[in-house]
């Protein structure tokens, strides 16, 4: 028994019994079952091609309360993996588009839009609503603080990953096993890691590992079963082959073992960046739109963009000259040395990369924009498009 207190009771109607039947039916769910379920309160955080299947899922399953976490609108790139969305849905916010779908599928279910950004400052106060956490985010900042989150909260991690053609799945809860810190105790060198906009993935693995998440948040909530701890699965979609590896619990983990140095929330995108933020030559959006609003001439940086040019047609800064990552070291002709450059990317990773080329080359007037495109629009600024 894992004892997760899902302590709220909620009967069925006579529809439910109808809609749930052949749930009902099963050894382990049964009619209390069912009710843990409709009681239940699950957090997925990232709407995108993970959280698409978690969340239509967990509604038909009749799970009572879903929080979804995310900022962001749909795009046409996303609807070859995230399912939540379709054609007329692009332009529309995230949130709204995944509620109206959700509660179309299943009208008992409540949909609880957190759209915002989960940020150190906001993250504690989000989870502790909830009695399972489903990770659906899709870089390393985010994964490290949903995991450390939850393990402050003492609650239950349900994580899965995508890359390419392959994908991983596991259970982390501190209280009965591993977390997240115990098997990658450090986010790898951003340079190995790319990200899907640049290696790309195929459009049903997240379906396939998002089920599976899925599987495991009823699993927690129903009490049934072997859930994923201790154990990461893998998935290899060319082969369709799937093995499962022993994570075995650190006892020096920094945040869950035996004298943890990690006590609070931190500052994740410095963590996973591997140098202190303070040495780390970035500029914020708000103040880069001061110094484009200067219009001063030379005060006014060169704005380089290091995205794929299928990346650029949906959102873009104005004036900036696209040199995709891969291109840059054959074109640093191409960035001046006699002006201010501020590099960007989607979410700051890439950008991040490009400087420490421009860095090592002897740009010393570049820097880049934190948190890249994603926040600086997030934060109510303008971009422009050619759709």
């Amino acid at each position: 028994m894992l004892g997760l207190c899902v302590s709220r009771r909620a009967g069925l109607s006579p529809d439910e019994r109808i809609r749930y039947a052949r749930q009902l039916a099963l050894p382990g769910v049964g009619e209390e079952g069912q009710e843990r379920l409709k009681a239940a309160r699950v957090l997925v955080v990232g709407a995108g091609g993970l959280g698409s299947p978690v969340a239509l899922y967990l509604a038909a399953a009749g799970v009572g309360t879903l929080g979804l976490v995310d900022f962001d609108a749909v795009d046409v790139t996303n609807l070859q993996r995230q399912v939540l969305y379709g054609t007329g849905d692009v332009g529309r916010p995230k949130l709204e588009a995944a509620a109206e779908r959700l509660q179309g599928l299943n009208p008992g279910v409540r949909v609880v839009p957190h759209a915002l950004y989960l940020s150190s400052g906001n993250a504690l106060d989000i989870l502790a609503a909830y009695d399972v956490i489903a990770d659906g985010t899709d870089n390393f900042p985010a994964r490290y603080l949903v995991n450390d989150a939850c393990v402050l909260l003492g609650k239950p991690n349900v994580h899965a990953s995508v890359s390419r053609f392959d994908g991983q799945a596991s259970v982390f809860w501190a209280a009965k096993g591993p977390c997240y810190r115990c098997l990658f105790e450090e986010p790898p060198p951003a340079d190995l890691v790319p990200s899907c906009a640049e290696g790309g993935v195929l459009g049903v693995l997240p379906g396939l590992l998002g089920t599976i998440q899925a599987t495991e948040v009823l699993k927690l909530l129903l009490d049934v079963g072997e859930p994923l701890i201790g154990r990461l699965l893998l998935v290899d979609a060319l082969r369709m082959e799937t093995r499962t590896i022993r994570v075995p619990k650190n006892p020096a983990c920094a945040i869950c073992g035996s004298t943890p140095s990690v006590k609070s929330l931190v500052d994740y995108e410095a963590f996973c960046a591997g140098r202190p933020a303070a040495s780390f030559a970035e500029t914020s959006p708000a103040e880069l739109a001061g110094r484009l609003a200067s219009g001063g001439g030379g005060d006014v940086p060169f704005l380089l963009d290091v995205r794929e040019p299928f990346e650029i047609p949906a959102r873009a800064l104005a004036g900036a000259l696209n040199i995709p990552l891969a291109a840059l070291p054959s074109r640093l002709d191409d960035v001046p040395r006699a002006r201010d450059v501020v590099v960007y990317c989607e979410s700051g990773v890439r950008s991040a990369r490009a400087l420490a080329i421009l860095q090592a080359v002897g740009h010393a007037r570049a820097r880049h924009l934190a948190g890249g495109i994603a926040r600086w629009q997030r934060e109510g600024r303008p971009v422009v498009s050619s759709r």
